[in-house]
Order: C-alpha cells, then sequence, then structure tokens
C-alpha cells in the first residue's frame, strides 16, 4: 500500500504562502508535476500513492477516472491564486502516476492546456508523460504529440518474462520496444525507458539482456534502478515468508557497473546517478529541477510541491483531494519550511549525485575534510575536485549514499 506523508504544520484552508517563499518565485526554473494515481493492477512491488479501480471501489470512495481532470484544472487554478501574479512561464510539465495514460489522451492535453492558460508555458518546455507500453497506441501517442506533449517515459523494467512475472508487470517482452518505434513515428524526438535491476531471480545475463533490448529500441535516454524492497507491498511479504529470496547489495552493484559498460558503450553517458542521456537534450529536464532545488507545483493526490523554501503536500486518498477543492478549499494537508541549513543540506545530498558534481563551498569542515578522504580513496574526481567540485567516480557512484552521508556532516 502507498508509504505515509510526513507530519508537517497546518496550512492555511486558502493555500496562502510565506511572503518570503512568492517573493523567490522566478528566481529558479518553474515547472509543474501532475500525479494521475490510478493504476489496472498494483505491480508487486509498488508503494507509490496509486489505486486500483477494486482499491477504490473496496474504501467506498467516491474518486472517478471519468471526472479526474476536471479535478486537477480546479488545482491548476487554486495555484494560479495562490502563485499570484509572478511571472513563471513554467519550463518544464511531468505526467507521474500510477499510468496516466489510464485516462484518455484529450484529458492529458485538456490538464496540459489548463497548466498553458494559466502560468504560460516556455517557447522550449519539456511535456513528458510517464505510459505503461500496454496503455497507448498509435493513435493516443498522436494524440498527445498534437496536444502538446514531446518527452514520453515507458515502464521497460525487463524484457525477461520470468522477471516481469515476478514484479506484476503485464506487458510483454518486446512491447516496450515497439511503443519507441511508434512514438518515434508520432514525431517524439525524446523517449526514455525505465529498467529495474536486482529482481530476485535475475541473472546478469538477463540483465545484460534486458539492456540489449532496451538500446536496441534506440531511446535517448535510459533510467535504470535497483529494486528496493518497500515495507508493506506484496513483494516484501512474499520475501517475509521465504517464498523469494531478498535482494543483495553486491548483485546491485555488480548490475550497476553492467549497465554503465553496456550504456556507455552504446553512447548514453550517466548525468545522474541511475539516470543516462545521449547529451545535454535527452536530460530529464524536469528531474533536473528536483536534483538542483528548483521550484515546482505539484497538483494532484499526494502530490509535493516547493516553492522558495517552503515544501508542501496534498491529501493522500483521491476522494479527499476532490472533496477539498470541491469546498474551495486547498488539498494541501501539511507543509515544512526549509531553513537555511535544510536547504544547503538538500543540496548536497542532491547534486553529489549529479555528473555536474556538487560545489566544495557547500561543505562545513568537517564535510571538506571527509571529501578530502573520499578523493584519497578514488570516491571522488580528482580533476574537478582541483576546481572545487565533488564528482562522484564510477567507484564512488556504487557508494553514493555512504559518501553523501560523510559530506553532510
Amino acid at each position: 500500500m502507498p508509504s505515509a506523508l510526513p507530519d508537517g504544520e497546518a496550512v492555511p484552508v486558502d493555500g496562502a504562502l510565506p511572503e518570503p517563499a512568492l517573493r523567490e518565485l522566478g528566481q529558479r526554473p518553474f515547472g509543474f508535476y501532475v500525479h494521475v494515481p490510478y493504476c489496472a493492477t498494483r505491480c508487486g512491488y509498488c508503494d507509490f500513492n496509486t489505486y486500483t479501480a477494486s482499491e477504490l471501489h473496496a474504501s467506498g470512495a467516491v474518486a472517478s477516472q471519468e471526472t479526474y481532470a476536471d479535478n486537477l484544472v480546479a488545482e491548476v487554478r487554486h495555484a494560479r491564486r495562490v502563485l499570484g501574479d509572478a511571472d513563471a512561464p513554467v519550463r518544464t510539465v511531468f505526467f507521474g502516476g500510477g499510468t496516466p495514460t489510464l485516462l484518455p489522451a484529450r484529458d492529458l492535453v485538456r490538464m496540459l492546456a489548463a497548466i498553458r492558460d494559466e502560468f504560460g508555458l516556455a517557447p522550449d518546455a519539456e511535456v513528458t508523460t510517464e505510459a505503461n507500453p500496454e496503455s497507448v497506441d498509435p493513435a493516443y501517442l498522436a494524440e498527445l504529440r498534437a496536444g502538446g506533449f514531446n518527452r514520453l517515459s515507458f515502464g521497460m523494467q525487463s524484457a525477461r518474462p520470468h522477471v516481469l512475472r515476478l514484479l506484476d508487470r503485464r506487458h510483454t517482452p518486446g512491447r516496450p520496444e515497439a511503443c519507441v518505434a511508434q512514438a518515434r513515428t508520432e514525431g517524439f524526438e525524446h523517449v526514455n525507458l525505465d529498467l529495474i535491476y536486482g529482481t530476485p531471480g535475475e541473472s546478469d545475463d538477463d540483465w545484460r539482456a534486458s539492456l540489449e533490448a532496451a538500446l536496441g529500441a534506440g531511446p535517448d535516454h535510459v533510467s535504470a534502478y535497483a529494486l528496493i524492497v518497500e515495507e508493506g507491498t506484496r513483494l516484501a511479504a512474499r520475501i517475509r515468508r521465504g517464498e523469494i529470496p531478498m535482494t543483495d547489495d553486491d548483485v546491485h552493484a555488480d548490475r550497476y557497473l553492467i549497465a554503465e559498460e553496456l550504456l556507455s558503450a552504446a553512447g548514453l553517458h550517466w548525468y545522474e546517478v541511475s539516470n543516462w542521456a545521449t547529451g545535454p537534450r535527452a536530460r530529464c529536464r524536469h528531474n533536473e529541477l528536483y536534483w538542483t532545488g528548483a521550484d515546482w507545483w505539484g497538483a494532484g493526490p499526494g502530490a509535493h510541491s516547493h516553492v522558495g523554501g517552503v515544501r508542501w503536500w496534498n491529501a493522500k486518498h483521491p476522494a479527499a483531494y476532490a472533496r477539498a477543492l470541491a469546498e474551495g478549499r486547498t488539498p494541501a494537508q501539511g507543509r515544512e519550511r526549509l531553513s537555511a541549513e535544510d536547504r544547503r543540506v538538500e543540496r548536497i545530498l542532491l547534486e553529489l549525485r549529479l555528473a555536474d558534481g556538487c560545489p566544495l563551498e557547500l561543505l562545513h569542515r568537517a564535510g571538506r575534510e571527509a571529501a578530502d578522504r573520499a578523493l584519497a580513496d578514488g570516491l571522488l574526481a580528482a580533476g574537478p575536485y582541483a576546481e572545487g567540485l565533488a564528482v562522484l567516480t564510477l567507484r564512488g557512484r556504487l557508494l553514493a549514499d555512504a559518501v553523501v552521508r560523510d559530506l553532510v556532516d
């Protein structure tokens, strides 16, 4: 089931932000995240804030997919009122979930149009939607492209049937690759494939086959994530009962090295620990907003937002979210104000994962001493370090979490 939201301070009924946060709006790139919380089935490893039709029916909730676009448009208009008349054209829009493409393409286009009408889109705005391979066809993709979408991210996960079965994925091997071809035909220049490694029962050969299948499809971006076993998921329960083995950190490291080898040989280069692209134009600029501390409005149930050092999150359940908007209240459930120290630490946590690196000037004395040790241990690259940047080496990427913990001290 979905994980819990954090605690936080109460949000005013009208969603008003502190004046200092509003003054910062427009000083950094601004984006929109649109959360679509519906899935046809729940994958066994997933703890995202998503709901199947049977789960919503069992809860007795009124949260229709047919009226979801209306609710989302209402929140976009609410966002415009909260943010006032500041000039903040939207540089990136990302539809995630869940499975956004369970909704009709016209609904996604209408939600995008509301963002464009209320805020304006930058001339080169990146507009992405996630999609499951089984949820789109050429006509659907053509409607998205005509409606202003220019980037797609398909959930491939694996090319091996037994791995897809264990992950409870519904598509068949070969379908994601066909979707990439269809996307290219319909005019999408930028296409990502998501992969997962370290699934119990997956071999090195299975992982190589998945990477080779993904590369053969010709995406300009690949995301590869280690499988994380989240408490409360069906996968965690199966491991606890001994039905399947626990995932292994050493296996994850080996699989990461395989990914780096094959992806870089094919001309895709890492720019974030789990993401590879053919060049700067192929990077996911929306995710770069998150990683560099920019501003974004997260619309939809459970979505998180950040503007000027204030972070807030919406009610999780689609019914509670819809009810708040219908009653003229903000759907935000809680928020927190980040101190200067909070923002410094978060910059280190996120920017160290980037190939562009983290400025050494962000580090306190203990962190700088830890960085010196990491350099000596071969975890940080010497060239960038001499120029004032902490950039992970390949070995450093394998130990990124440990390196970050040391540098934030």
